[in-house]
């Protein structure tokens, strides 16, 4: 049995070898429980300012958790051996707005100007809720959650603007009050649901198909839950049509060393 298929490791330090050596590949949703997991976003030092701005100004969907020096693929606050260019299980290259490729290895796109920012992760909160005995649909059914872009607006930052984009876990409608406090403590990790039940009041017309991840079951006595995503910032980095961006593919987080409740420097 491969290292993708049992999804166990000792430590986050195991997990991130694994995924440096390529031996994993898969999404991290479940994995390394109680580790502040994070979105990534690399760019251009040029553009850094605007879009560090941008998420400032919206931190429910971008809540910024670590900034790299310029250059520097190295993100200390998050964990001492994090080398960014190998350590997360895939990336998306998008060039001028478009996805160019998705790889496993960034190496030999790293350029001495790319910053990288790390953005906390619903992820993240899914063991606290998972402890209270609410089940999420797309870990059972080991999937990428998923993922719609909605009409809620953001406020811009420089060229870096558009809407949010949100991720959704169907839940029983007895569970929804507890999701909603439990979720709330995790403000860096997009805290509590932007929305719960008709995804057409949010500009979502078709559940059954996701802009980014994989469709999951919805029960008759389940309601969907919409929780702010932090695939937002990859769609305002494609909105400004910067010549090269790197992100997480969707899915694939950088696992970091941080208690998920812990106070971080950036």
């Amino acid at each position: 049995m491969t290292i993708q298929q049992t999804g166990r490791f000792t430590t986050e330090q195991d997990l991130r070898a694994a995924i440096r050596s390529g031996a994993f590949t898969g999404h991290t949703a479940g994995l390394a429980p109680g580790k502040l997991q994070c979105n990534i976003a690399i760019l251009p030092a040029k553009h850094a300012l605007d879009f560090l701005r941008f998420c400032l100004r919206n931190p429910k969907p971008c809540p910024i958790v670590g900034v790299a020096e310029t250059g520097d693929p190295a993100l200390p606050t998050l964990g001492p051996d994090i080398d960014i260019r190998h350590d997360l299980p895939r990336y998306r290259l998008y060039r001028d707005g478009q996805f160019a490729e998705e790889v496993t290895d960034i190496a030999a796109h790293w350029r001495d100007d790319m910053v990288t920012v790390a953005l906390g992760c619903s992820f993240t909160f899914e063991r606290a809720l998972m402890a209270a005995g609410i089940p999420m649909r797309h870990v059972e059914q080991n999937r990428t959650v998923p993922m719609y872009r909605t009409n809620l607006p953001l406020v811009p930052g420089g060229a870096f603007g558009g809407t949010m984009v949100v991720s959704m876990r169907p839940l029983r409608g007895a569970d929804v009050p507890r999701a909603v406090e439990i979720s709330a403590r995790y403000p860096h990790a997009h805290g509590a649901p932007v929305h719960v039940g008709d995804p057409a009041a949010i500009g979502i017309a078709a559940l059954e198909r996701p802009e980014w991840g994989d469709p999951v079951d919805i029960a008759d006595d389940e309601v969907p839950v919409f929780w702010a995503c932090g695939v937002t910032s990859q769609h305002a980095l494609l909105s400004a049509g910067i010549p090269l961006v790197i992100t997480h593919a969707p899915g694939h987080m950088l696992i970091s060393d941080i208690d998920e409740s812990s106070d971080r420097p950036i």
